[in-house]
């Protein structure tokens, strides 16, 4: 444990997001490198969600839409922590619905382990011992902005609205 000596500000880099190898919702394979150049709004939950995921997502889709035009090279990702369920056909029909702009990502149990542990995303199996299909999903509600370059900027917890999440855009990334 290392700690700063008293009045000394500390100054250190966020060990958030990093190199990831995925299936994007239309079947074809990604990295962190195709989104290159572009900033990443993402969100890491389960299109069988009842409530968290697609309450963050729309207020991803509406935040992007207060900038308008700002908001057009922001690439917002939602990463399923749920591959067994979320197909990239499943993906690509639910992210459908939060608007063109949005990508799904998918993949083997494996990959999802890789790129959940490199954005510190917690997510765990809940059994429904009732209705084994229909189990749940807890995970962390986090919507991580990175830069271009791939490197973490800002996250924003589940109680940001729209508006907040708009301004705290703009503000990140000097718009």
């Amino acid at each position: 444990l290392m700690t700063t000596p008293q009045g000394q500000r500390s100054s250190g880099v966020a060990l958030v997001g990093g190199p990831f190898t995925m299936v994007k919702h239309t079947g074809e394979p990604v990295t962190e490198k195709s989104f290159a150049g572009k900033p990443m709004l993402l969100f890491f939950g389960y299109t069988f969600c009842p409530d968290v995921c697609p309450t963050e997502l729309q207020v991803m889709a509406e935040a992007l839409r207060q900038l308008g035009d700002r908001g057009t090279d922001i690439q917002p990702i939602f990463v399923t922590i749920d591959p067994a369920r979320d197909t990239p056909a499943v993906m690509a029909a639910y992210v459908a619905a939060f608007g063109e702009q949005f990508v799904g990502l998918t993949g083997t149990p494996e990959q999802v382990k890789q790129i959940a542990g490199a954005y510190r995303v917690f997510y765990q199996k809940v059994d429904n011992k009732d209705a084994p299909d229909t189990y749940l999903m807890d995970h962390s509600s986090i919507i991580y902005l990175m830069d271009g370059e791939g490197k973490f900027l800002k996250h924003f917890t589940y109680s940001t609205d729209a508006k907040a999440l708009a301004g705290g855009l703009a503000s990140a990334l000097g718009r």
